[in-house]
């Protein structure tokens, strides 16, 4: 296991690619083409375009989008992973920072392939946060901790947030300019919930003769409960047990590999699980 110096090295060098790459997808395809992204970056995008616009004051975007994730960081630091606040408010300071002061790299004309591409960039630098235990901020911090206290997928509660900001840009300026935005965030979220497993979980059935091999193979590596079910194959008649667990989308791989380690002649099928509800552990976050 590493230990916190390295871990803390580690996830300091995702964080950093992660605003880099955010940072770039938001200077050279969203902010050229007058795109919103998602979230609170798309919020204070529209406020300062707004209070620009309308009331002839110069707020730069990024300003507001710091002092909103300041102040919802403050608000979860007490409740979810310590390192997890830390890292992410870098990451939205990083953000900040070099979308002041980055310019923009001209790649395409067409606002379609800029919504679609920015998006792209866009949900991967986010997703790069994800998956290693940090945020780009906003709306994550409350999506992360609802997710940890009921076990499941926030994403899309975040989704309906968006959606208002939609509306609020056809109203406020163009459907045309809200309907590249749908484009962009629809792309951007839809990486961000493939690579971010955390909340998402998956049954696995175990059918073996050595019950207690597989068991102490899988414990021995992952902290979750399994179940033992006596069983009978219906064609030969044999005694088998059936184990029986629930985990992480992520964290499939490694126990079919610990199961088949325990029992290489097992028979596994691995499902998808919806919901989870009751005890189950969630790895915290640091």
């Amino acid at each position: 296991m590493l230990s916190k110096e390295k871990e803390a090295v580690k996830m300091f060098f995702w964080v950093c690619l992660s605003a880099i790459i955010q940072s770039f997808a938001l200077v050279s395809f969203s902010m050229p083409v007058n795109i919103y992204p998602s979230g609170v970056t798309g919020f204070s995008r529209i406020v300062s375009d707004v209070l620009a616009d309308f009331f002839n004051i110069n707020l730069p975007f990024f300003y507001l989008y710091m002092a909103i994730n300041v102040v919802l960081a403050i608000l979860v630091y007490s409740k979810i992973g310590k390192m997890f606040t830390i890292f992410s408010l870098l990451q939205t300071i990083l953000v900040s920072f070099l979308s002041a002061r980055l310019q923009p790299v001209h790649m395409l004309d067409d606002t379609l392939l800029m919504a679609v591409f920015g998006g792209l960039l866009n949900g991967f630098g986010i997703g790069l946060a994800l998956t290693h235990d940090a945020s780009s901020g906003g709306l994550d911090f409350l999506s992360i901790y609802f997710s940890n206290k009921f076990h499941r997928s926030m994403w899309d509660y975040v989704l309906v947030f968006n959606c208002l900001l939609i509306i609020a840009t056809g109203l406020i300026y163009d459907w045309e300019r809200a309907a590249y935005s749908i484009i962009f965030q629809f792309v951007s979220n839809y990486v961000i919930t493939h690579m971010h497993k955390r909340y998402t979980h998956e049954a696995i059935i175990i059918i073996t003769k050595t019950p207690e091999t597989v068991i102490d193979s899988i414990l021995k590596n992952v902290r979750h409960g399994i179940t033992k079910i006596d069983a009978r194959g219906a064609y030969k008649g044999e005694e088998v047990t059936m184990l029986y667990t629930v985990v992480n989308s992520f964290q499939t791989a490694e126990v079919v590999k610990y199961a088949l380690k325990g029992d290489p002649a097992a028979f596994i099928e691995t499902r998808k699980s919806n919901n989870v509800y009751g005890n189950y552990y969630q790895k915290p976050l640091n």
